[in-house]
């Protein structure tokens, strides 16, 4: 490992010794310490290359996490093994783009950091996979990174069919022998297309020419664990790093991507059907319109999707016959219902108020918070239609690539009748004979305690809706009260994105930067003081702001008192430089968080 100097220098460095011996990563030349060493028993025939190590110190630097951390997202380089790209036979296309696409795919190759905003079925795909053809004919490799394992089993497939071995896919679900043939084609440069989720950014690729990240808007690229990095804004990081360049794809683009980037519409889609949207005021329930859409459904011997939302941690009071939210009054997003303490709480800015009797809008008592699961949503349309195959298809149940895979070719060959899922439903899977949509639950995303709960329930109700009707007519049947809020943006996303540029400003991302800080301990107290100690020490420094300190919404998990604080800026380097001048022990950071649980 060479010496990188100017680097590393001020990284801090444990200069004690405990009798172990260590594996360890060399990054500099440093003076003999005073405690006893051995010699290097063995050197690894694995290195990182100096654009992994800026990646690294990058995510380090800010994410603030420690370097092992972000070291420990890379995986080396072979020393040994000649990882250049391997030449294959040139093939002619099949690929055939309309000039739509063409349009579109001149535009993207235009600009290092693009924008594909594309509506479902309007041929995102075959626009990528023209880009993956011209980049392995410049003997290039590319990078098509994926929400999870939630795309890989149909995505992959069709990524084989056209470039057959040129392909690897990668992802967690992988056997420990399916993982060695595929980094031993990514190390001797068989791998032209590396695609899974956002693991593969930090796989040892040469050559790379690009870097394409599919379902943009999806917060499965961030991670819940440290380093909390986000692998979109990494891609986009490595396109500058790497001289690449970045293609951001999407129905329904996150806000922050639509502003930064310049982007390219492309409307319409390959289907010629149509859909009908049919509004329920209603609260989430299975009610009587829903079930028999359900059983004319199956008695056409069609198939039907049922999604409702991830079952969130927090109820949220909706009245029962006007539909009425209750919100902050400060920060326009909804408040939290926290029975312990028989009160409604923001968890942004901690305003709290009693949990009222009766609606505020129309006097009624029928006040609810009532949540239905999954599983249970499963059992009772069992039970109501007794001839039907009924799915669940969620996290709970779809645990492997093995089983997804199963559950789709069983609902595409119509063994199965009807899936009952939350997001996983909305993943880009291609179901061919839906011809009922059922989306419950969108008033409770609506109005979560999140400043993106509105950009949340329109891009799931138009992800899920864009599951169904695309061989014959469908019926999609929205359960709201808000039915005037969706039906105006439902054919008008960019609409959408402009009313919201307002509401955002001043406030929330991407015109502010936020961090969460989070605080957790079996010892309640200690978590507690740790927290009001870096709260006060924050509270002096002047070109941030502190939003609000305190408990988190869930207050024990995995038996530890938890504690946050939510810190708010103009600029990145201000919020950085801030915590670690005040970081105490128990503090771990998220950046640009997304989950406020």
């Amino acid at each position: 490992m060479r010496h990188l100097p100017g680097k590393f220098e001020d990284i801090p460095r444990d200069i004690g010794g405990n009798n172990r011996e260590k594996d360890a990563l060399v990054l500099l030349v440093c003076e003999k310490p005073s405690f006893k060493t051995n010699e290097i028993l063995d050197i690894s025939e694995y290195i990182y290359s100096s654009k992994q190590m800026d990646l690294a110190l990058f995510i380090s630097k800010y994410y603030i996490c420690s370097l092992g951390d972000a070291f420990s997202l890379m995986m080396p380089f072979s020393s040994i093994v000649n990882s250049t790209f391997i030449n294959s036979d040139p093939k002619e296309s099949k690929l055939n783009l309309s000039s739509r696409q063409e349009k579109a795919l001149l535009f993207l190759k235009e600009h290092k950091v693009s924008l594909l905003f594309g509506d479902t079925g309007s041929g995102k795909t075959e626009i990528y996979m023209k880009l993956f053809e011209e980049l392995i004919s410049n003997g290039k490799r590319s990078i098509f990174l994926m929400p999870e394992i939630s795309l890989t089993p149909q995505m992959g497939q069709r990524l084989e069919e056209h470039f057959g071995g040129e392909v690897v896919m990668w992802h967690s679900q992988l056997t420990p022998k399916q993982k060695r043939i595929a980094l031993k084609k990514i190390h001797n440069g068989e791998a032209k297309i590396i695609a899974g989720p956002r693991s593969c950014l930090f796989l040892p690729i040469k050559d790379l020419g690009l870097i394409v990240v599919d379902e943009e808007h999806d917060d499965s690229y961030k991670s819940s664990s440290r380093p909390r990095y986000n692998a979109r804004d990494i891609a986009i990081y490595m396109g500058t790093l790497y001289g690449v360049n970045v293609v951001l794809g999407s129905a329904t683009p996150a806000l922050t991507s639509y502003i930064k980037f310049p982007f390219i519409r492309l409307k319409g889609g390959h289907f010629s059907t149509n859909r009908t949207f049919v509004y329920e005021r209603s609260l989430e329930e299975l009610s009587p319109m829903i079930m028999s859409a359900l059983e004319k459904t199956l008695q056409a011997k069609e198939q039907s999707i049922v999604f409702l939302p991830t079952r969130a941690n927090f109820k949220y009071l909706i009245c029962g016959d006007c539909g009425h939210t209750y919100e902050c009054v400060f920060c326009s997003v909804g408040l939290s219902l926290h029975h312990k303490s028989r009160a409604m709480k923001c968890h942004y800015c901690n305003f709290t108020q009693a949990i009222p009797q009766v609606c505020s809008e129309c006097q009624s008592p029928n006040l609810t918070s009532t949540r239905l699961g999954t599983a249970e949503a499963v059992k009772n349309i069992s039970e109501a239609l007794p001839s039907a195959n009924v799915e669940q298809f969620d996290r709970d149940v779809i645990t492997t690539a093995s089983k997804l895979k199963k559950a789709l070719k069983r609902f595409n060959d119509k063994e199965s009748d009807i899936l009952v899922g939350t997001q996983m439903l909305s993943k880009g899977h291609d179901y061919h004979g839906v011809t009922l949509a059922v989306i419950m639950g969108m008033d409770n995303l609506l109005h979560m305690g999140d400043y993106r709960a509105r950009e949340k329930a329109l891009s799931s109700l138009i992800q899920v809706a864009g599951r169904s009707g695309r061989a014959k007519d469908a019926l999609v049947l929205v359960q709201s009260f808000n039915e005037q809020f969706f039906k105006a943006y439902l054919e008008n996303y960019e609409g959408f994105l402009e009313e919201e540029k307002e509401y955002r400003k001043e406030l929330y991302p991407p015109y502010k930067k936020l961090c969460r800080i989070l605080f957790s301990d079996k010892n309640g107290a200690k978590a507690g003081d740790a927290m009001r100690e870096m709260e006060s020490s924050l509270q002096r420094i002047s070109d941030i702001e502190v939003v609000g300190a305190g408990k988190c919404s869930i207050e024990r998990v995995a038996n530890k008192w938890r504690f946050e604080i939510l810190v708010r800026s103009d600029k990145a380097t201000s919020i950085i430089n801030a915590v670690n001048a005040t970081k105490v022990k128990l503090a771990e950071i998220d950046m640009d968080p997304i989950d406020f649980g």
